[in-house]
């Protein structure tokens, strides 16, 4: 049944929430975890549900994006049929009128009308969770829903919350309106599947009334019109629209049953794989409550942080609750709280660098300190 379903990365309306570590890319290449992408679950998601045709609407600084995804043969979207579609901005139609993520999909039409599925899954990049759509789409059929959106409960609320669409809906779980009442913990994870004809007609129909925002003018605004139905997902997931919840969700990864829950209660999430050796600790080295990747080698002290591929932490050096993306090089005596570093900085001998947990410091790649 699955093969009726293909998917769509729609990254139009994800501006560059993560400041620095933005500057060079756009936030769904943003490195989370130790070795993975933000954009790496929502593509193991689908893969691990059975999607065998996926589009990504890339909007710009994009190249970090297709480095990393390539061809897609890490996910096993480098197929004959179907595979991976990645579909930079490209108006080449003098007589568009389209705007906004509707000029995604007047632009590429083509990859709608070529597929043989007959629904579509619509995913943004900032909600992490480890979860097949199966049920969500089997809910989406079963209840004949023109459109089925996919919420999370929320038990207590942190920030990057408060931008996050609300849903309400009727006791048989159709959805009659979505807020922004603060108060309400049901709340839209931006995943949505829609019918295929229904997505094609409401996209013709915002374009013919100049809309920009494909979800809000042609879902949300034809609630009354619409048959839209909602399907609650239980597991462990993460919003991360900020500096500070890309912070804080990195460092509640490093409680063993935070990490069980995203990684190893479901399929696996997969990512660009990288063949270097384990993480090294030499004579010397300390490390607790930390997450280290392959490559790694450790000198220093290292506690509660989380070390990418390759980080060189050398002689009396102590990181502290920080995170340090790929190939960092810390020099002796260095100390690092509540620090960000991007990929390639290095730091000299001497320095000391110290954030707040809220308002950790951040260092955009390829900078010397």
């Amino acid at each position: 049944m699955m093969n009726s379903l293909m998917g769509l990365i729609n990254l139009e309306h994800e501006y560059d929430f993560l400041e620095e570590l933005t500057y060079f890319r756009c936030g769904a290449a943003a490195p989370f975890a130790g070795r993975y992408r933000l954009i790496d679950f929502t593509l193991s998601n689908m893969v691990n549900s059975g999607v065998e045709e996926v589009a990504i609407f890339t909007n710009h600084k994009y190249r970090s994006l297709m480095d990393h995804i390539g061809t897609g043969a890490d996910w096993e979207l480098a197929r004959r049929h179907g595979g991976l579609f990645i579909l930079p901005p490209d108006w080449n139609d003098p007589t568009d009128i389209s705007r906004g993520d509707l000029r995604h999909f007047h632009n590429n039409r083509d990859y709608f009308n070529r597929s043989k599925a007959n629904h579509v899954i619509i995913s943004g990049s900032q909600f992490i969770s480890n979860n097949t759509y199966k049920k969500s789409f089997e809910h989406h059929i079963n209840r004949d829903a023109d459109v089925t959106c996919v919420s999370t409960h929320v038990s207590e609320f942190n920030p990057e919350h408060t931008s996050q669409l609300r849903i309400e809906h009727d006791e048989d779980g159709w959805i009659n309106n979505f807020t922004n009442d603060q108060q309400n913990p049901n709340i839209f994870t931006g995943i949505y599947i829609i019918k295929k004809d229904v997505l094609l007609s409401l996209v013709d129909e915002c374009i013919a009334y100049h809309k920009d925002h494909f979800f809000f003018d042609g879902i949300k605004a034809n609630l009354s019109k619409l048959n839209v139905q909602y399907c609650q997902y239980e597991g462990y997931s993460a919003f991360i629209n900020s500096v500070e919840s890309f912070f804080r969700h990195n460092m509640n990864l490093l409680n063993p049953d935070n990490y069980k829950s995203l990684f190893f209660k479901n399929e696996f999430v997969q990512t660009k794989i990288s063949n270097e050796p384990p993480a090294k600790h030499r004579n010397g080295a300390n490390v607790t409550g930390s997450m280290l990747a392959n490559g790694a080698v450790i000198d220093g002290e290292v506690s509660g942080s989380v070390i990418f591929r390759g980080v060189k932490v050398s002689q009396r050096a102590k990181i502290k609750n920080s995170i340090i993306m790929q190939r960092c090089t810390i020099e002796e005596d260095v100390y690092l709280e509540n620090v960000i570093l991007d990929k390639d900085v290095h730091v000299t001998a001497g320095q000391t660098l110290i954030g707040s947990i809220e308002k950790p410091f951040v260092v955009a790649k390829r900078k010397t300190i």
